[in-house]
């Protein structure tokens, strides 16, 4: 299509993981820049799609580098490019197109919730029917790592609910997309975030590791399909 895929790297160690083996493996260009980059992108109709990753900021900061992630997700909506953010890149689209985001009543860590069982999402009407989930289950198990939530506008579509926090994963237009969990994990970014997150220091790791080990197969086919999905949506042929 002749248009590149931006992805916004919040935290170096949220990085693209999954995405960035798909985008590879179907020869798809893409760069990535962090949030002190924003001031360098001349025009966002160049762009063939942003993915905003995830981090341990909030979408409620008040510094230069948060306004100006905030101001370029609402340039990019209102010009309709394909849009993908993930955790962090969620709650910033809601709060850049006016939604709240707030603290969980309960934070979301791992793969467990408080009572040991799996953090699972189900998709909505509208979630079954939205072609982000071709070829998936109504139904899914995710890893989170937040404790911000988002409230929505009218005019933002919720597509998958969870029992402790209930947005889950959105879509504002006709192609832009807010998920709360990591489909993107891969073992080495969970290793990486293991070492350096001050929550999921908190839990078991090894637990943790047995989780992804035991879920990986089944988890990394739901990502690659998401991925492939987002990408078909916003206009790009592999």
């Amino acid at each position: 299509m002749g248009k590149d895929i931006l992805i916004l790297k919040n935290i170096s160690r949220e990085g693209p993981g999954l995405i960035e083996d798909v985008l590879r493996e179907h020869n798809l260009h893409y760069d990535e820049i962090e949030p002190d980059q924003i001031s360098h992108i001349k025009s966002v109709e160049k762009l063939g799609a942003l993915i905003v990753l995830g981090g341990p900021g909030s979408a409620n900061d008040t510094d230069l580098k948060m306004q100006n992630e905030l101001d370029l997700i609402h340039k990019v909506i209102s010009a309709k490019i394909p849009y993908l953010g993930i955790c962090l890149g969620l709650q910033t689209l809601v709060k850049a197109m006016g939604g709240q985001v707030v603290k969980c009543e309960t934070k979301e860590t791992g793969f467990r919730n408080q009572e040991g069982k799996y953090y699972k999402i189900e998709l909505t009407p509208q979630g079954r029917n939205d072609a982000l989930f071709k070829n998936l289950p109504d139904s899914f198990t995710v890893f989170q790592l937040h404790g911000e939530t988002v409230q929505l506008s009218s005019r933002m579509i919720l597509l998958a609910s969870g029992d402790t926090c209930k947005n889950q994963i959105i879509r504002i237009g006709d192609n832009a997309y807010g998920i709360q969990c990591h489909f993107e994990l891969k073992e080495d970014l969970l290793d990486l975030w293991i070492k350096h997150d001050n929550d999921l220091q908190q839990l078991d790791k090894n637990q943790i590791k047995s989780d992804f080990k035991s879920l990986n197969d089944d988890y990394l086919k739901t990502g690659r399909q998401l991925i492939k999905n987002f990408l078909s949506i916003a206009g790009f042929s592999y």
